[in-house]
């Protein structure tokens, strides 16, 4: 199969999942693994929406660490995540998110491997509302993108980061809104 980065320039990254989205594999699940493991004791985990959830590879970790009160959301890779979780998910997407906000509150909001694909003009509403939500939102990205801390009105917390087998970095950020 092709990478994803070249799916994603044939399809778009919406058309990706809509399409694919049912074998979605996250080839940096051990990344994933080990930033959340080595963060948890900084994540208030009574509460977590696992955002744009894709196969369910946060809340995967979550389970395998004991915390079982995780709601999944993803508008393409539910059935995926119902899968690999054994767990509803949540249809709401980004532009749900943006328009509508979130229906119930969190303790913490953590999304992987998704923000960066987020459209720019998207970005600050999008997670403006996910911490109306959720006081802790904890993005990991294969990229410097978000910086959420550019835009003002959002603080970086924390940040850590898990090289990968190539040695590129897998970064894990931690924001609260600084009002």
């Amino acid at each position: 199969m092709k990478p994803i980065r070249l799916l994603y320039e044939e399809h778009g990254a919406e058309g990706y999942y809509q399409n694919l989205g049912d074998s979605y594999e996250n080839p940096h699940f051990p990344e994933i693994e080990i930033l959340l493991r080595n963060n948890l004791h900084r994540i208030d985990t009574t509460r977590i929406l696992d955002f744009a959830a894709g196969g369910g590879e946060v809340t995967r970790v979550l389970m395998d660490d004991g915390i079982q009160n995780v709601t999944g959301a993803d508008p393409f890779t539910g059935a995926l995540y119902k899968k690999n979780t054994g767990l509803d998910c949540e249809p709401w997407s980004f532009s749900d998110v943006v328009r509508e906000g979130l229906p119930f509150t969190f303790s913490t909001v953590i999304s992987s491997f998704a923000l960066h694909l987020c459209p720019a003009s998207s970005l600050f509403p999008l997670c403006w509302n996910l911490l109306d939500a959720a006081p802790l939102l904890v993005v990991i990205t294969p990229h410097k993108r978000p910086e959420l801390e550019i835009f003002g009105g959002f603080r970086l917390v924390w940040e850590d980061a898990a090289l990968t087998q190539r040695g590129k970095k897998v970064r894990l950020k931690a924001y609260e809104k600084d009002i």
